[in-house]
């Protein structure tokens, strides 16, 4: 028979703290709550939770869960059904100035910090022109096979950015 004692007790839930799929949860919930500026934090609030993390583990989840860094703090991509109609809008405002390098190389200058959020956010629109980027904080390059696609490029960063 049920012990009566236990009826109105909710069932117990347990957390493996082992796991990435739980600690991953946890960096979520930990970004919503509050900024988050370095990886470094991260690490020692997760460990205050009980999770086993370290700079290693965290940057992989941080990674696989498309965070990315804006500024001088850790920002959760929208969700796809939030998303604003145009994918760049988050990222628009961080785009200072766009040059070209040659034939095929063209150079983005960001704020401070958002170069790798922009370069996600190019590369998750998967123009055909685009060959491959390289991101550090400020500056983005953005290869293009020939002179007619970085015309192309500069067309569509134009129009996306201001720039």
């Amino acid at each position: 028979m049920h012990n009566p004692r236990n009826f109105m007790q909710a069932p117990r839930v347990s957390i493996d703290v082992h796991h990435p799929v739980s600690r991953r949860a946890a960096i979520l919930r930990i970004l919503r709550e509050s900024p988050v500026h370095k990886q470094a934090e991260l690490v020692k609030v997760l460990k205050k939770q009980g999770f086993d993390a370290t700079q290693s583990s965290v940057s992989r989840d941080l990674r696989e869960l498309g965070v990315a860094k804006a500024g001088d703090r850790y920002i959760i991509p929208a969700q796809e059904d939030m998303a604003p109609a145009n994918p760049f809008a988050a990222v628009a405002r961080f785009v200072l100035e766009m040059r070209t390098a040659g034939p095929s190389l063209t150079v983005l200058r960001t704020m401070t910090g958002s170069a790798q959020s922009v370069t996600v956010a190019i590369d998750k629109a998967a123009w055909p022109e685009v060959v491959g980027t390289i991101s550090g904080d400020d500056t983005i390059f953005i290869a293009t096979e020939d002179v007619r696609d970085q015309r192309k490029l500069a067309d569509r960063l134009r129009a996306v950015f201001n720039v």
